[in-house]
């Protein structure tokens, strides 16, 4: 079934296919299978091909699909810099962007942070993270190869409620543009209250 993301989808991966094999699949930090890339995003199985992307088995035509896309044409051939991490708002040009990160990134977590902590093990499995540094507990997630977000919560007390804040790898911007990275932490933030069956 057709989408309106699917154009757009398509001219991403003919411009990323359009690079030498080897550097495309040094970008995106993926393992070749024949004509295909495959990796880890958005805690899933994904296979990219010239024509296609697949996520768990299932070919994608939505947000996640041209996420991927866009990070298949923009990723630099380059090693992700993990440190140090960095805020949304000290990226230049986030400030047309700024609070819809921080609704749809952050807050939107603040209501499932008990049960992201009781799960941290199996969202840690599924986007091949870690313990992150900070907060009452933290996690540093991969949604895409080469773009870690760190996340650090703050439980509930009596005085404050709970908090989260969410950081990227020091060079995330060689990876996406400022918009798409954006998305990644929103879709990402989606995809863990998923895991904990919000």
């Amino acid at each position: 079934m057709s989408t309106s993301y699917e154009m757009i989808i398509r001219d991403n991966l003919r411009e990323a296919f359009s690079r030498p094999f080897s550097e495309l699949e040094r970008s995106t930090g993926a393992k070749r299978e024949g004509n295909t890339l495959t990796f880890r995003a958005f805690g899933q199985d994904c296979c990219l091909g010239p024509d296609k992307i697949t996520l768990s088995g299932t070919r994608s035509l939505d947000p996640k699909g041209l996420l991927i896309s866009l990070y298949a044409r923009h990723a630099a051939p380059e090693k992700i810099r993990m440190a140090p991490f960095t805020s949304f708002r000290d990226f230049q040009g986030s400030m047309p962007y700024q609070d819809a990160f921080s609704a749809n990134s952050e807050r939107v977590l603040i209501p499932h942070v008990p049960r992201i902590k009781e799960r941290a093990g199996a969202i840690k499995a599924s986007f091949g993270g870690a313990d992150g540094i900070g907060g009452d507990f933290s996690l540093i997630l991969h949604p895409l190869p080469n773009i870690a977000l760190s996340y650090i919560f703050y439980l509930a007390d009596e005085e404050f409620s709970a908090a989260v804040t969410v950081l990227f790898s020091a060079n995330a911007l060689s990876f996406m543009p400022l918009d798409g990275l954006a998305d990644v932490a929103e879709y990402t933030s989606k995809e863990m209250i998923h895991l904990v069956g919000g």
